[in-house]
């Protein structure tokens, strides 16, 4: 597969992402940021919606929200990462607060990087970059 695309970072165009978060505005700012980028994107309001959309979609690497409703960020993680079939898939943390306790507890569900909100562009591409494209 040849990567001539002129509009997307190198290595991004196809990959599948995934985004979940409660708030509809922070799922639809980083679809759009991430299609910019010819990424697909798969978003999913809470983690029991996500974990359907991830055995379906098997996305390359998967954005969280820690606050949300039913099954928050945590959860939503250490599932992820109980699963041997998704155990490798990249999970980044998403959040408003910025607690060393935090980042902390993303770390021992499984996570391999935590965001603070608001993200930027560059943000998320970086994640991207050093978690899964090559």
């Amino acid at each position: 597969m040849s990567n001539n695309n002129n509009s997307g970072v190198d290595g991004l165009s196809g990959l599948k992402v995934m985004v979940i978060d409660d708030s509809k505005t922070i799922r639809r700012t980083a679809e759009t940021l991430l299609k910019k980028q010819g990424c697909e994107v798969v978003t999913a309001a809470d983690g029991f919606e996500a974990l359907a959309k991830i055995a379906e979609h098997k996305p390359d690497i998967i954005f969280v929200d820690i606050m949300m409703p039913r099954l928050d960020g945590y959860q939503t993680c250490a599932l992820i990462k109980h699963n041997r079939i998704f155990r490798e898939t990249p999970v980044v943390m998403l959040s408003s607060k910025d607690s060393i306790f935090d980042k902390a507890r993303g770390r021992i569900v499984g996570s391999q990087q935590y965001l603070t909100k608001p993200f930027t562009r560059d943000d998320l591409l970086d994640a991207i970059k050093q978690h899964v494209a090559t």
